[in-house]
């Protein structure tokens, strides 16, 4: 029986090109059509191996996937801090913390996502039945596919909870269908395991250019994050240590923080023609009310004007009497080449991630210095020398907060994580808020498909 892997395009296209993965013209024609082609071919060469990984890179890539869209703005907007402006019924549901188990976007975000993961489990698996790749190049092509599958795992499990862990390649595609969810716990296992794998095969250095291509210290970032989550504050230091302490990142000016040559950049997403998602969404024309802007409750936490953040990341535009706080991290939406692709790790959060390791661990003089990094770099003095814990922790929460709004959802997990959503939230949004919204429902399309699925509590089949 032939296996046919689907859904990747597994010719090098133009965001491959973008990235210049080889020096190569081209890269073997495999011979079938771009969505199709047998396991056999994938993962007979290091080139087809390679353009099959590349593809996974491609799919999370591409608008019409859809995957860059629904993990962030709509987590963003849950965590308060994106306002939404328009008149959709469905994002405002978001914006209510009001969700229905059948809101169009909860299934799309579930979707995509799977699809994604997809994709990483059909390169995983071949990857580990070729016995015909060199073995830098299957080391190096696992450790991406694993981060992706990781990186998959932990929007799911952050965003619904106990979610399917499906494993197996698309040849057990009606076998991953029927799965029940699994644990957080046993999620996070998972995430684990397959980003401490990736951190033994990726390389140091970066292959190709601009930072388009997942290598060991995106993996350790990705850790460090895990860790942190899981309250396992040693572990999270240790890793984010090991970023900080590789002298391959810097903390430049947040006017170039977002540029594709910024050496801030730990992995962005590329794109064909330098306009990322994020510009292209929240950067509108002057006479233009922004689909989505930043809070006014999260404009007032910056420290005045001296912080540059608040001068380089947003802009104030006035329309019909009402200010909207435009989100400009991103500069460009149309024109000529831009020079911005879709960041997704920055150097920035793991000072934040050592800082609050360092707290919880009782180091304050630590957490200080690695704050006033932070506040150094946005051009403010550093924070008191008397603070308690509790007033550390706020001050790193309130940094994280200025620093990753409009990013990820880091917010929204922030306050699940750290058990304060119910009561900032509950005070945002205090008739539509309840304490189970703090994870998204089980889509309900997705409930009819796998009737061995759950649903989170609060919400109605």
């Amino acid at each position: 029986m032939t296996r046919i892997l689907k859904n990747l395009n597994y010719k090098i296209l133009g965001v491959a090109l973008v990235l210049n993965f080889s020096s190569c013209e081209k890269f073997v024609d495999l011979g079938a059509p771009p969505t199709q082609i047998s396991f056999d071919d994938a993962f007979k060469t290091d080139a087809a191996a390679q353009s099959t990984v590349l593809g996974i890179y491609s799919v999370a890539s591409a608008a019409a996937n859809g995957f860059l869209t629904v993990n962030n703005f709509y987590p963003e907007i849950s965590g308060g801090d994106v306002q939404y402006n328009g008149a959709d019924a469905v994002i405002q549901e978001f914006a209510a913390n009001a969700l229905t188990n059948n809101n169009l976007t909860v299934n799309s975000t579930w979707g995509m996502t799977y699809s994604l993961l997809k994709n990483a489990n059909n390169a995983i698996n071949g990857l580990n039945s070729s016995s015909t790749l060199s073995p830098a190049m299957k080391a190096q092509l696992l450790g991406e596919a694993k981060f992706f599958r990781a990186f998959c795992f932990f929007q799911l499990v952050n965003l619904y909870g106990d979610v399917p862990l499906p494993l197996k390649d698309a040849l057990s595609a009606i076998e991953n269908s029927m799965l029940p969810r699994s644990t957080t716990t046993q999620v996070y296992a998972q995430i684990i395991s397959d980003l401490t794998d990736a951190q033994t095969s990726l390389p140091l250095t970066y292959v190709g250019t601009f930072r388009g291509r997942i290598n060991k210290l995106a993996a350790t970032s990705l850790l460090a994050r895990v860790y942190l989550y899981l309250k396992d504050y040693t572990n999270a230091e240790l890793q984010a240590t090991q970023v900080i302490t590789s002298g391959t990142y810097s903390l430049p000016s947040p006017a170039t923080s977002f540029i594709n040559t910024s050496n801030e950049i730990i992995w962005q997403i590329a794109n064909l023609n330098g306009f990322s998602v994020f510009g292209t969404a929240y950067v509108t024309a002057p006479t233009v009310v922004p689909a989505y802007s930043l809070s006014e409750a999260t404009y007032q936490q910056f420290e005045g004007t001296n912080d540059l953040r608040r001068s380089n990341w947003v802009a104030l535009k006035t329309l019909n009497a009402r200010t909207y706080y435009a989100i400009t991290k991103y500069k460009l939406t149309s024109g000529a080449a831009g020079n911005e692709y879709n960041v997704v790790l920055r150097f920035a959060e793991l000072y934040l991630i050592r800082a609050e390791a360092r707290a919880q661990l009782n180091n304050l003089s630590g957490a200080k210095t690695d704050v006033d990094a932070i506040r150094s770099r946005a051009g403010l003095t550093g924070v008191s020398a008397t603070l308690s814990q509790p007033q550390m922790l706020t001050a790193i929460e309130k940094e994280r907060r200025l620093e990753f709004f409009g990013e990820w959802g880091h917010r929204w997990f922030d306050l699940k994580r750290t058990n304060r959503a119910d009561v900032v939230l509950r005070a945002l949004r205090p008739t539509t808020w309840k304490s189970t919204s703090v994870l998204y429902p089980i889509p309900q399309p997705q409930i009819l498909l796998n009737p061995t699925l759950t649903q989170n509590e609060g919400y109605i089949n």
